[in-house]
């Protein structure tokens, strides 16, 4: 027999229930957390941006001659609603800049009234004991998939560099899925936040290593509003996917190694230091990088990997010494800082000769 009702509420019907103490977010046998500002800002920002937020879990309960609803999953967006509206906190300019440092009563009243107008899913509950609504718990936890690391710093972290590497993500999603750097599969599990992570991880502290990637979320988690730093690392993310683009359609880059993880990592440090940028590799050449020269990168690059699979594909060639060092940091540990840096070297003293 079925236990629920699937409804959607808007906020001001959250609202008027809380005002009227018809509504309980704090139920006895849900533990209590806590929040950060920054998870509170990202709620607040989803709202005003209009995109959905993951249901809610209701009970309703007559008493007296009242209806009584219990949050029993989903408090803290519920609280964390309704604290915004009473003015307990702003959302951040990291997370939104066009409405940072605003109480609800200070933006303007077609805003205020999108917020309030806002319709959050709910799955309503009726005659359920606490044993059902244990045993509730236990089915969605059931099918819930393990989180891969990626995942869970997503979970964890909210700040400006988490943020800023995953609007450059979802930027270019389409062309490392066209390109065949990442398969959907990956994209589903947030392939693409991790890669665009990993990317402004070596602008903004050089190559290293994949592993670095939660080191970078923690150190920018407190900052309010993006750093000089980080933005200029933005900008020159996206003008090296400008080049990379201009270099190679993504059906282009499909047909090469380039589009291989691993490759397209050293493909996209190679023209951010020829670019300018400090990778890590200072001792590398930086060859000219331009319009012009886009047809000279394109026909080195290639070239590299036409004959990587030539040496990789017969075992009777006479690889040289150095493509042989080349091979072994692109077929082990690729993503370790020193096999980075070697194949980014190698690459960019290909394209100066």
């Amino acid at each position: 027999m079925k236990q629920f009702d699937a409804r959607s509420y808007s906020i001001a019907d959250f609202l008027e229930w809380d005002g009227s103490n018809l509504l309980d977010v704090s139920p006895k046998f849900q533990r209590r957390s806590v929040w950060t500002r920054a998870a509170k800002s990202f709620l607040i920002d989803t709202i005003l941006r209009g995109k959905p937020m993951p249901k809610v879990l209701l009970t309703q309960d007559l008493v007296g001659k009242k209806n009584v609803r219990t949050v029993v999953d989903g408090q803290q967006r519920i609280r964390t609603i309704l604290e915004f509206i009473s003015g307990s906190f702003t959302v951040l300019s990291s997370h939104n800049a066009q409405h940072s440092g605003k109480t609800f009563n200070e933006l303007d009243e077609d805003t205020q009234g999108l917020v309030l107008q806002y319709e959050v899913g709910v799955d309503l509950l009726y005659n359920v004991s606490l044993a059902d609504m244990l045993d509730i718990f236990a089915r969605i936890n059931t099918y819930s998939v393990t989180l891969n690391t990626q995942e869970k710093l997503n979970a964890k972290y909210l700040g400006v560099f988490k943020t800023s590497a995953f609007e450059l993500g979802h930027s270019y999603v389409n062309y490392v899925l066209e390109g065949g750097v990442l398969s959907e599969k990956g994209v589903s599990r947030m392939g693409e936040a991790q890669l665009a992570s990993d990317l402004l991880v070596a602008l903004v502290g050089g190559i290293q290593t994949v592993k670095n990637i939660e080191k970078f979320y923690k150190e920018y988690e407190a900052f309010e509003s993006i750093p000089a730093n980080v933005e200029a690392a933005v900008d020159l993310y996206r003008s090296t996917m400008k080049y990379i683009g201009a270099m190679y359609s993504p059906k282009d880059l499909q047909n090469t190694n380039w589009s291989r993880p691993h490759w397209f990592y050293t493909l996209f440090t190679c023209i951010a230091h020829a670019h300018g940028a400090n990778v890590g590799i200072e001792d590398s050449p930086r060859p000219d990088l331009n319009d012009a020269e886009i047809q000279h990168w394109r026909s080195e690059l290639d070239e590299l990997s036409a004959k990587y699979d030539q040496y990789t594909e017969n075992n009777d060639e006479d690889v040289p010494a150095v493509f042989a060092r080349f091979i072994n940091f692109a077929q082990r540990r690729t993503t370790d800082t020193e096999a980075r840096k070697e194949r980014a070297r190698f690459v960019l003293s290909a394209v100066s000769k």
